[in-house]
């Protein structure tokens, strides 16, 4: 068995609002009771549409977001966090360990800043490093190691491309030697050819430094290409997760074959079998009761509208939140 480095039991993310000036107080569910173990060294995929709270979750892991309830604690060879309950100090030390990869290449870097200084910002903050000389040896190391041109140092962000940008972004999340990486979507906003260079740099940096990610995007054959195990979110619940050649060689959940038959095909005559989800994703502070998919579920019926489904074993690895998903494995 592989040892976990990130692990969570019933975690939830809720935002109070209030609804007008004398209205209710209205609740936001942007993550509830979600369970995952992320393992040291793996390639850990979220996926789900817009709103669906995989950003949310990715920055509760990070304690960027409040943990409402729930448990979530890092473990590695050295230290164990609580992550629900973790104070100020502890926090601190906690930030060398784990960090993001924006996912805009573009508002994430300073312009005022020099991209050695970019790179270096960690060191002094956390005081990783006790003299200048010391600082720029560790920012030329990790450039060399993301393919930045070391004369590129003393340039500003605007004089780079977004692949460019998303390699210092890289490097910078880097630099502090963590052991856990948050990329939120992180090659969205890149060309497709430039999306595969900068995936296979996380992928052999993972293999080389050892490192562990949370994976967060909409795209899914980005996710096959790079993930080793695969979490479907839908309103801030889990509705699937399996390892990746499973969960795209044998979905069980109606909202996963449907994000997989929209992957477009290289064939111009391969029409597929897409299937159009109907409606809009429900609002998080009015979530319907049941199965929160019943809405545009076309397979939905009565027991999907009363009961919530749990995550229940479909196989070794393989969890599903469905009611009918064994009646429906030989549909499409």
């Amino acid at each position: 068995m592989s040892e976990v480095l990130i692990s969570t039991t019933d975690l939830s993310v809720h935002f109070p609002l209030r609804g007008g000036l004398f209205g209710p107080r209205l609740v936001v569910r942007a993550v509830e009771n979600v369970s995952i173990r992320i393992e040291k060294g793996s390639f850990f995929g979220l996926v789900g549409e817009s709103g669906s709270g995989k950003t949310t979750f990715g920055r509760a892991l990070l304690r960027a977001a409040p943990i409402t309830s729930g448990v979530a604690t890092y473990s590695d060879d050295e230290v164990t966090y609580d992550l629900a309950s973790i104070g100020r100090h502890d926090l601190k030390e906690y930030r060398k360990r784990a960090q993001l990869i924006f996912q805009d290449p573009y508002a994430a870097l300073s312009p005022r800043m020099t991209v050695r200084d970019i790179i270096a910002e960690p060191l002094e903050v956390m005081g990783l490093t006790s003299s200048r000389e010391e600082t720029d040896a560790k920012v030329r190391e990790i450039a060399a190691q993301c393919r930045i041109n070391l004369e590129h140092l003393r340039r500003f962000p605007h004089a780079f491309s977004g692949g460019q940008r998303q390699r210092i972004s890289i490097a910078r999340a880097l630099v502090s030697n963590p052991q856990f990486i948050v990329a939120d979507e992180s090659v969205a906003a890149l060309d497709v050819s430039i999306q595969a260079d900068v995936l296979n740099l996380l992928k052999s940096i993972l293999h080389e430094m050892g490192l562990s990610f949370l994976f967060i995007s909409l795209d899914l054959s980005v996710v096959a290409h790079t993930c080793d195990h695969v979490a479907v979110m839908y309103l801030g619940r889990l509705v699937e997760t399996a390892p990746t050649r499973e969960l795209f060689a044998a979905p069980k959940h109606p909202y996963t074959k449907a994000l997989l038959s929209a992957i477009p095909s290289l064939d111009p005559d391969d029409r597929g079998n897409v299937q159009k989800l109907e409606g809009e994703i429900p609002s998080p502070t009015n979530p319907p009761p049941g199965c929160k998919f019943q809405t545009r579920c076309r397979f939905a019926i009565d027991i999907c509208r009363r009961d919530e489904p749990k995550l229940s074993h479909a196989g070794s690895e393989h969890e599903v939140a469905c009611h009918r998903w064994e009646e429906l494995v030989d549909e499409p």
